[in-house]
């Protein structure tokens, strides 16, 4: 396994490969690595000659009163993973390689980024497109993945690369959970053990609107109701939002004649997390 830490020498890399006739499948990963990102990088291995993961952690995309500064920082362990699971290259820039003196430019995707965590977290997407394109255009990959978890980046970053043409193709792999359901997350390691009992009850509020879907219940109102009841239950959760969008033009919908994403944010002590499901009408359990 290679590391590459300059924007140079990643490009040296990818020409190279090209001229070999490979083809590039990427995993851009902000480090801390859990089975989630492994499985995003097994998925690529499937399918890509050559499998390209970056760390970076990019403070673009954080808030002034986020956790930019305390986010989980594990080269050691995650270099480790990256071999273990088969990555070809390792792409880890600093700072300044990414954002180097004068730089000054953004890309914005407008309209379903107002929405979900656009709304909690201004600009948040901004810098998630921003760096993203930045990736992209360094790596030129044919195929980049992401979970599910975080479905609205997906929806974001394939309406990003349609809008501006760009060659790579966006794959979504569904979330991977703990045995409790609690969806794998870098910040799940911020939680208290008290916090940390309390946090499957964003899934277990999931399903439980799953169910009413499954036994026909199609108003938008009543399952976002339920689930906000089901969340409340739990003293620890603060409830960020749970809602409901066409999926995946996140659109605003009534009742649910199409796929739609069912999606929660919550906070646990100063933790937040987010969850969510693609609820199905039409489906019996």
């Amino acid at each position: 396994m290679t590391v590459i830490e300059k924007v140079a020498e990643m490009r040296a890399f990818i020409t190279q490969a090209r001229k070999q006739g490979k083809t590039i499948g990427f995993i851009p990963t902000m480090g801390a690595l859990h089975e989630g990102h492994l499985t995003l990088m097994q998925e690529a291995k499937k399918c890509s000659d050559v499998v390209v993961a970056s760390i970076f952690v990019n403070p673009t995309q954080f808030g002034p009163n986020e956790d930019y500064d305390a986010y989980p920082r594990t080269w050691p362990e995650d270099l480790e993973a990256c071999s273990a699971v088969g990555v070809d290259v390792v792409f880890r820039p600093s700072v300044k390689e990414m954002y180097p003196n004068g730089w000054g430019t953004w890309v914005t995707v407008a309209g379903i980024t107002d929405k979900l965590c656009g709304k909690s977290r201004p600009n948040h997407f901004r810098g998630v497109t921003t760096v993203v394109a930045k990736l992209f255009n360094i790596v030129q990959p044919d195929k980049a993945f992401f979970g599910q978890k975080d479905a609205q980046q997906v929806v974001v970053l394939t309406r990003m690369a349609q809008d501006l043409n760009m060659p790579v193709e966006i794959v979504m792999v569904p979330i991977v959970r703990e045995p409790d359901g609690v969806a794998k997350s870098s910040r799940n390691s911020y939680l208290t053990a008290a916090e940390r009992k309390s946090a499957p009850i964003l899934y277990k509020s999931l399903c439980a609107a799953q169910q009413l879907v499954s036994q026909g219940e199609q108003s938008v109102q009543n399952i976002v109701a339920a689930v906000v009841r089901s969340i409340k239950s739990e003293p620890m959760a603060t409830i960020d939002y749970v809602e409901i969008h066409s999926f995946p033009q996140l659109e605003e919908m009534a009742g649910l004649n199409q796929e739609a994403l069912l999606a929660v944010a919550a906070k646990f002590g100063a933790t937040r997390l987010i969850d969510n499901i693609i609820l199905k009408p039409g489906e019996r359990g």
